[in-house]
């Protein structure tokens, strides 16, 4: 159901925005997108919209205030603009704080053992939720919840209560330079001649070690983008890319979370993490330094072919040295049977939750300034220009589609017929295990540890998690 949702969505976000030359953000919500029983109920009612406008009104004008505690650090800035429009319009004090990356599950147990706690917070998934769904206030008459285009995009308790919702859909894999990849293809001895050759590991391993063996031909400085682990980075690869040997483990076994994970694919991981830190621009010894905007700016200068990052990261390497039309997104293949079928890795990591502890007020002032964000002509323009989300919300109609080739680059894999790579990091036990799986592939890379530590952080690590916070 949820990959049906996605690629409908999809399809009819990039039938409005083609139209003008553009592709649009992944897992977005087109007019005619995910119709189900939910969105008859909820948000085609005329009835439901006029209550939910004049309850956003009334708190509006009332005497509460929001803070919000973000989640990504990359649209800061943009949060931090639209509260003070929102403030400006409605007097209501807006406060936004944004967690340093790799930090946000303790800043927000920080921020909650506060007197002014947030009042508008985010979990990750279910994994997340557990530890905060008692602060949870049910968002089920919410303007937020009503006008989400399915189920399949809240958190919803067994009591039926919605704790959660989410806000933005996206996509990650490899993003990669055509121009680059094509300048590559017309060498004398090119291993391919054409970019869609590479449908698995193999190949991938055999392109990128021979155009690293080739970068000074082709005028780069390496096939990758430096695989920087520090915390504005190391989450590509202890999250994201860590995501593909667990989404393979449980589709093999026909579960869709565990409390004790058997490591059944590391070796395949192991693999991708190797071509990473070989086939770069930087040596292995140097990534404890290397940071994600030294990637962003790699990649954005035409100095790498590919870079592990999502359709998020556009807004970072638009406007440089690579022209929009010569952005690619390819799957992160690690060498598993079948995967000449895998598409992109698509979902979301990213709920709102309000904090049932904060005064009504507070409450009601949030949740207006959440109605507000989806729709708002100011709420919805940053969404699409400046944030380049696409969302699970009806209200996001045609003209809110973000204009973003990599986005054009997730639709074209699904109208490919690959099969979609869920999110399932959003299961990991915790960030202490994540930071674990970190440190030991930093260790790794730098020759001061063995892949054996990886492993055992990995599994080990899961299990002890899993013990500690279910004690």
């Amino acid at each position: 159901m949820k990959k049906k949702l996605v690629s409908l969505m999809l399809a009819a976000a990039m039938a409005a925005t083609m139209a003008a030359g553009c592709g649009t953000n992944n897992g977005g919500a087109g007019s005619n997108a995910g119709t189900d029983d939910k969105q008859t109920e909820d948000t085609d009612s005329s009835d439901d919209k006029e209550e939910a406008g004049d309850d956003s009104q009334a708190a509006a004008s009332g005497d509460g205030a929001v803070y919000y505690l973000d989640f990504k650090p990359e649209q800061a800035d943009q949060w931090k603009a639209l509260a003070e429009t929102y403030t400006e319009q409605t007097g209501v004090p807006v406060t936004v704080e944004t967690a340093a990356s790799g930090t946000y599950e303790s800043t927000l147990k920080s921020e909650m053992a506060k007197d002014e706690a947030p009042t508008l917070f985010q979990v990750n998934g279910p994994v997340g939720l557990a530890s905060w769904k008692d602060y949870c206030y049910d968002l089920k008459d919410s303007a937020v919840y009503k006008n989400l285009k399915s189920d399949d995009f809240a958190l919803i308790a067994d009591s039926g209560e919605v704790q959660g919702v989410a806000y933005v859909i996206e996509t990650y894999g490899l993003i990669y330079n055509k121009k680059l990849l094509a300048d590559y293809c017309a060498l004398d001895g090119a291993k391919i001649k054409d970019a869609s050759e590479i449908n698995s590991f193999a190949k991938l391993k055999e392109v990128a070690d021979d155009i690293q063996a080739k970068k000074d031909d082709l005028g780069i400085v390496g096939a990758f983008t430096s695989a920087g682990m520090d915390s504005s980075s190391d989450w590509r690869f202890k999250t994201h890319l860590a995501n593909l040997p667990i989404y393979y483990e449980y589709e093999a076994d026909g579960i869709t979370s565990t409390d004790a994970i058997k490591g059944t694919y590391l070796d395949n991981y192991k693999n991708m993490w190797d071509l990473y830190i070989t086939d770069s621009t930087v040596e292995s010894t140097m990534l404890s330094s290397s940071t994600g905007e030294d990637a962003a700016a790699e990649f954005a200068m035409g100095e790498a072919v590919f870079y592990q990052n999502g359709t998020w990261a556009y807004n970072d390497i638009k406007d440089n040295e690579v022209a929009d039309e010569d952005l690619g997104m390819m799957p992160i293949y690690i060498g598993v049977e079948g995967e000449e079928n895998q598409g992109l890795c698509t979902g979301s990591e990213n709920y709102w939750c309000v904090n049932k502890n904060a005064s009504q007020e507070d409450i009601d002032a949030t949740l207006a300034f959440m109605e507000w964000v989806i729709t708002s002509d100011e709420g919805r323009t940053s969404f699409r220009d400046e944030m380049g989300f696409v969302t699970p919300f009806t209200t996001f109609t045609d003209e809110y589609q973000p204009a973003n080739p990599l986005v054009a680059a997730s639709q074209e894999d699904i109208d490919a017929g690959h099969k979609t790579v869920a999110w399932c990091f959003t299961t990991m036990p915790s960030e202490n295990w994540k930071n674990g799986v970190g440190s030991a592939l930093l260790e790794y890379a730098q020759g001061t540890g063995e892949w054996d530590a990886v492993v055992s952080a990995f599994v080990d690590g899961w299990a002890s998690e899993v013990q500690e916070v279910s004690e």
